[in-house]
C-alpha cells in the first residue's frame, strides 16, 4: 500500500469516499474526536469530573468525586486505587507490616459519586453571511472554518459523555437551514451575487430552531448563536408591514428565494431552506447599527423563544466590539448572556460554555 496515493490509501482504509461529501462516517468521528482531543486538552476537564461511563444506569453520570461504599451499592463504582490507599494507610496506621495480598476492610471501600443526568436539547445557530469567509486578526483560519471545528469537537463531546442530551445545528443567512452533524465539514458562507441569501436574519434561526425544540419535548432548551455580525434581514409577515417600510423609504430592498435557489441549495449543499417560517425578507445593512425596524423585530422574535421557556445566548466572533451594543440589549430582554470572544478560540469556548452550562442544569435538578 504503500506506493499508492494517499487518497486511495484512506478510501480503502474506510476515512473516504469517492463522492461529494468524502468523509465517512468513521472518517468524521475519527478525524472530529482528533480535534475533540486537542482542544479537551487545552481545558481543565477535571474541573467538571466527568467519565466516558454512562451505561452504569439509565441517565446517570459519574463523577470524579467519591463517597463510602455501602453494601448493595453497585460494585462497578468502586474507585479501586483510592480504596486501596485507604487500606495500605490504615495498615501504616497500626505500624504493622504491608502484606500482599492486602486485608481489604469494608470501611476501606470508596464509590464514584453519581448524579441524575438532566436531558438537554440545544440548538447552535451558525451565521453563514458571507463576512464569516474572513480571517481574524488573531490568525490564518476564517471564522467559518473555526467555528465548523468548535461545532465539530462539540458534537462528538455530546455523543461520548452525554448522549442523552439532543444538539442540533442551524446556518443562517437570510435564511435558516437545519444542518446534519454530518455535513458540519462542508458548511460554506453563503456569498453575494445572483441572491441576498449573504444577509444576517437573526430572527430566522430564531423561528427554526425554536420549532426543532417543541418538536424535540426536552424541558431544558437552550439556543446558541453564533455570529460575527448584528442583524441586517428580518421577515416581513404581513403586506401592511412592507407598505408602511415602503411608505416611509420608498427604496427598500426586499428578497423571496426563488424556486432555482431552493432546489440549488438542496442540490449542491444538501440544506433545505426554511420559507415555512417565512419567505418575505426585508434587507437593510447600516454599517456599525443595527436598523430599528430589524433591531424590533429581531428583539420581538428573541421575547418569543424566552416565553416559550427557551433559553438564548449569543457568542460574537468579531474584533468589531461596537457590534456586541445590539447584542447585549438582546440578551437583557432574555436574560441571556452575551460573549465577546477571539474567534480563535471559539472551540474552547463553546466546549467550557456546554460543560459548565450542563453542570449548573445537573446541579439545580440534584
Amino acid at each position: 500500500m504503500s506506493g499508492m496515493p494517499l487518497i486511495t490509501q484512506l478510501i480503502q482504509r474506510g476515512y473516504l469516499k469517492d463522492t461529494g461529501k468524502w468523509l465517512s462516517t468513521r472518517g468524521f468521528i475519527d478525524i472530529g474526536g482528533k480535534i475533540l482531543n486537542d482542544v479537551m486538552k487545552a481545558l481543565k476537564t477535571g474541573d467538571f469530573g466527568i467519565h466516558t461511563t454512562t451505561s452504569l444506569g439509565s441517565g446517570s453520570l459519574v463523577l470524579d468525586t467519591n463517597k463510602k461504599y455501602e453494601p448493595g451499592d453497585d460494585i462497578r463504582l468502586v474507585n479501586v486505587p483510592s480504596s486501596l490507599l485507604n487500606t495500605v494507610q490504615r495498615a501504616a496506621k497500626k505500624g504493622g507490616q504491608i502484606k500482599i495480598p492486602l486485608d481489604i476492610d469494608l470501611e476501606d471501600l470508596e464509590e464514584y459519586e453519581t448524579m441524575q443526568d438532566v436531558r438537554v436539547a440545544l440548538v447552535y445557530c451558525i451565521d453563514l453571511s458571507s463576512t464569516m469567509r474572513y480571517s481574524s486578526m488573531f490568525g490564518d483560519m476564517s471564522r467559518i472554518e473555526a467555528a465548523k471545528r468548535a461545532l465539530w469537537s462539540l458534537f462528538l463531546l455530546n455523543r461520548k459523555f452525554f448522549p442523552s442530551d439532543s444538539i442540533y445545528i442551524v446556518g443562517f443567512g437570510a435564511l435558516a437551514s437545519k444542518v446534519s452533524p454530518q455535513d458540519i465539514p462542508y458548511l460554506k458562507t453563503f456569498e453575494p451575487g445572483s441572491d441576498f441569501l449573504h444577509y444576517t436574519n437573526y430572527q430566522s434561526a430564531f423561528r427554526l430552531a425554536s420549532k426543532i425544540l417543541q418538536k424535540d419535548g426536552a424541558i431544558n432548551m437552550r439556543i446558541i448563536l453564533i455570529t460575527d455580525g448584528h442583524p441586517s434581514a428580518c421577515f416581513i409577515d404581513k403586506k401592511e408591514e412592507q407598505d408602511k417600510i415602503l411608505s416611509q423609504r420608498p427604496y427598500s430592498h426586499f428578497y423571496t428565494a426563488n424556486k432555482e435557489t431552493l432546489d440549488s441549495m438542496k442540490q449542491n449543499q444538501g440544506m433545505n431552506l426554511d420559507i415555512a417560517s417565512g419567505e418575505l425578507v426585508y434587507l437593510c445593512y447600516r454599517y456599525r447599527q443595527v436598523d430599528q425596524y430589524i433591531g424590533e423585530r429581531t428583539i420581538l422574535e428573541a421575547k418569543k423563544c424566552h416565553r416559550m421557556g427557551i433559553d438564548i445566548d449569543t457568542i460574537m466572533i468579531s474584533e468589531e466590539d461596537s457590534l456586541l451594543g445590539y447584542v447585549n440589549e438582546m440578551a437583557k430582554h432574555v436574560k441571556g448572556r452575551s460573549y465577546y470572544i477571539n474567534p480563535g478560540i471559539i472551540d474552547k469556548v463553546l466546549l467550557t460554555d456546554y460543560l459548565s452550562n450542563k453542570k449548573q442544569t445537573i446541579r439545580a435538578h440534584y
